[in-house]
């Protein structure tokens, strides 16, 4: 899906920057695999200036780039016009506040997909409660492509978490977290004050 959308994008709005981030290089690797062959299906409707590695650039001045997804990695990019943020769940929240500002010349759209991966990080943190979100859930029984015999099987064969997971699009409470999430926001209460609130550095607390 992120490949199509990318290259739609780059087709059709001439002189876009479109950026294709995935958690690790050997995904980026894969991802522009798929918008090469994509390209190619089309039999190059617009002709390629070039072809890199991980990077297409086309004669109505768009480019379509490739990365892996370090805040490293993805630094010295701006204008972008479509962020893409592939597998969104498992990329580091820092790589989140890195590209967010490549859009703001721009005014371009920022997507993220991903299945879910436990309740935290950014993807889940602007899923439950982001502002501004288009926000779109297919689960895979969803999918004409997926069987239904082979969902049934992974029914069986997975633990019942992680067939929700994978396949329901289910936030689940991650295997090593002690208490649950909802647990953990019950006990947040706005109406308490912190227990040092109203100090200043250095000062100490001097009633009896």
């Amino acid at each position: 899906m992120a490949a199509l959308m990318a290259l739609h994008h780059a087709l059709y709005l001439p002189a876009s920057l479109v950026l294709v981030l995935a958690p690790a290089l050997r995904q980026s690797q894969e991802l522009f695999a798929k918008i090469a062959g994509f390209y190619g299906s089309l039999e190059s409707p617009i002709r390629p200036l070039a072809v890199r590695r991980l990077s297409l650039d086309l004669a109505n001045a768009s480019r379509i780039v490739t990365l892996p997804g370090t805040e490293k990695t993805i630094r010295g990019f701006s204008g972008a016009s479509l962020l893409i943020v592939d597998e969104a769940a498992r990329v580091a929240d820092e790589l989140y506040f890195a590209v967010r500002p490549m859009l703001a010349v721009s005014g371009g759209s920022l997507m993220m997909l991903s299945t879910p991966y436990g309740k935290r990080g950014i993807f889940f943190e602007e899923w439950s409660q982001g502002h501004g979100w288009e926000r779109y859930e297919v689960p895979a029984y969803s999918c004409p492509r997926i069987p239904a015999s082979f969902l049934e099987e992974e029914c069986r064969a997975l633990p019942a978490r992680v067939y929700r997971q994978e396949y329901e699009c289910s936030f689940e409470e991650t295997e090593d977290q002690v208490f649950s999430y909802e647990d953990v926001s019950a006990a947040i209460s706005g109406e308490v004050a912190p227990l040092f609130a109203g100090r200043k550095g250095g000062e100490r607390d001097r009633s009896a």
